[in-house]
């Protein structure tokens, strides 16, 4: 009976997941915009490769392509890349291997958050976006 309940909210549940799962990425992404110096600093601090270039790829997938995931357009694919996008911001972000506590615990606790939100993207890779996307018009 329970199952069926929410079944019946399905498309619903799955909009609510799409907002909860990008709502980090944007308040992310719009810190990293409007101080795009900062975050080109930052992703030097990393040791990302070309810094500009990490920090713009950063900006568009953290503000702006979450924005189209929750509007649900191209869901399935864009979600599909976020998994490697969140991967590539893990191994150049949070590499708790190379660290000692107290870092290497907050870090290892940072991955690992990021690889159960790889989860999310994964599950919403399959499902796709439900009824209320503009792919579901």
């Amino acid at each position: 009976m329970r199952y069926n309940l929410f079944q019946n909210q399905r498309n619903e549940l799955i909009l609510l997941a799409r907002i909860l799962l990008m709502i980090l990425f944007i308040i992310t992404g719009w810190g990293k915009l409007t101080n795009f110096d900062g975050t080109v600093t930052y992703m030097s601090s990393l040791g990302a490769p070309m810094p500009m270039v990490a920090a713009g790829i950063a900006v568009v997938m953290e503000f702006f392509v979450a924005i189209v995931i929750i509007l649900g357009f191209y869901t399935r694919p864009l979600a599909f890349l976020y998994i490697l996008f969140v991967l590539g911001t893990s191994l150049i972000g949070h590499h708790f291997w190379t660290m000692v506590d107290p870092e290497r615990s907050a870090n290892m606790i940072h991955f690992f958050k990021n690889i159960s939100i790889m989860g999310g993207f994964l599950l919403l890779g399959i499902t796709g976006p439900g009824k209320y996307s503009i792919d579901g018009k």
